[in-house]
């Protein structure tokens, strides 16, 4: 073990690259729709900027935030955000878009409530299993809690209804606890239980049935529930190993739905080929190593398991994203981090960034 100091660089460089990166992508993958739908080609490139510069005051802010005073805001922030979750469900006050209230429109942006309860969930976790240590394998005190806690807000996310969102806390959920020591037959057993639950879900909803159908077999119904992922791949194969050059690609122009918020890493694809594919891929990959790596260095339990949290959530959905945009997994509504269009997943985004780099800079030592 070695002492170090000071706030991780990679990280930091890391995070500023790839919101710059994708303020660039955001602008080439929107700026025809744009000019058709608002007539301002630079609609969506203004906003997306504004949102980067008030990212990165967040996480400058997070930076220089003393990490152990979350501790205090772990409750009363996820009480916020079950609250913000109840509220997008009133009507007159969520705000619906394609068939699903996900959103609180306060004047001219919108609110995600779902981002701020993924970091929510994140930090009361860290915040309790530090607290409970060695009780959290206790199935009274130390797991059944967590499943009501996480009960609830799986309730309120399927009610939007967000079910990628849904999976998506489910899953950082359950690896936390594993990290932290739960007895792996208490998640094998709510593995089992939620399995049926899920099936459930999925498959009595028309419109997920029928996205599991085309996740199969796209090609069954190639100008209906298969044609996101059939214009995907499209983008890929013509973007080759070096791509068509940036702002050359041609899926954007009303062919790839959702072109600059899901499916942004297609456009990636086609424009920069395998090539920037490949570095991108790769500059997550690194994000979420250094960020494991500040996780094994913290100081103390609840910033090993914050930072692990943190690291995980974004790894997560970056991995389900880019899964989804080359066919590994079913269309889900997720945003890939950094790089979407969207001002809630932009910010929650460089804010965990933020705790994340004022973490490392309270690293005991470094692994070697």
């Amino acid at each position: 073990m070695e002492a170090r100091r000071g706030f991780d660089t990679t990280i930091l460089l890391l995070a500023v690259v790839l919101t710059c990166f994708g303020v660039v992508m955001v602008y080439s993958s929107s700026s025809i729709m744009a000019e058709k739908r608002y007539a301002d080609g630079f609609f969506f490139l203004k906003r997306q900027g504004i949102y980067a510069v008030a990212g990165f005051l967040v996480m400058a802010v997070a930076m220089r935030f003393d990490y152990l005073h979350l501790r205090k805001l772990a409750v009363p922030f996820l009480l916020f955000c079950v609250l913000l979750l109840i509220m997008v469900l009133v009507p007159g006050i969520g705000n619906s878009a394609g068939g699903a209230s996900r959103w609180i429109r306060l004047g001219p942006v919108s609110v995600q409530p779902a981002e701020l309860a993924k970091l929510g969930l994140v930090i009361y976790m860290a915040h309790s299993l530090a607290k409970k240590k060695d009780r959290v394998k206790s199935l009274a005190n130390g797991f059944i809690p967590y499943m009501i806690v996480l009960a609830l807000l799986l309730a309120l996310l399927l009610m939007q209804p967000d079910l990628g969102s849904a999976m998506t806390l489910g899953g950082v959920a359950m690896v936390m606890l594993l990290v932290a020591g739960t007895r792996l037959t208490y998640l094998v057993s709510i593995a089992i239980v939620i399995a049926p639950l899920l099936y459930y879900a999925v498959m009595t909803v028309d419109y997920r049935r029928r996205r599991i159908m085309a996740f199969l077999n796209p090609w069954e119904d190639p100008s209906n529930t298969g044609f996101q992922i059939i214009q995907s791949w499209i983008a890929f194969g013509t973007g080759g190993l070096g791509g068509n050059g940036l702002g050359q690609g041609k899926q954007k122009l009303f062919f790839l739905p959702e072109a600059h918020t899901d499916f942004i890493f297609a456009v990636i694809g086609e424009e920069l080929g395998y090539a920037g594919v490949f570095v991108v891929a790769a500059m997550f990959l690194m994000l979420i190593l250094r960020g494991i790596r500040t996780s094994l260095t913290a100081p103390d339990d609840f910033g090993r398991f914050l930072a692990f949290g943190l690291t995980l959530l974004l790894g997560l959905e970056a991995f389900v994203n880019i899964a989804v945009v080359l066919g590994m997994l079913p269309t889900k509504g997720l945003a890939l981090p950094f790089l979407s269009y969207g001002g809630t997943s932009l910010l929650t985004t460089l804010l965990a960034v933020g705790i994340l780099l004022n973490i490392s800079s309270r690293a005991v030592g470094e692994v070697r």
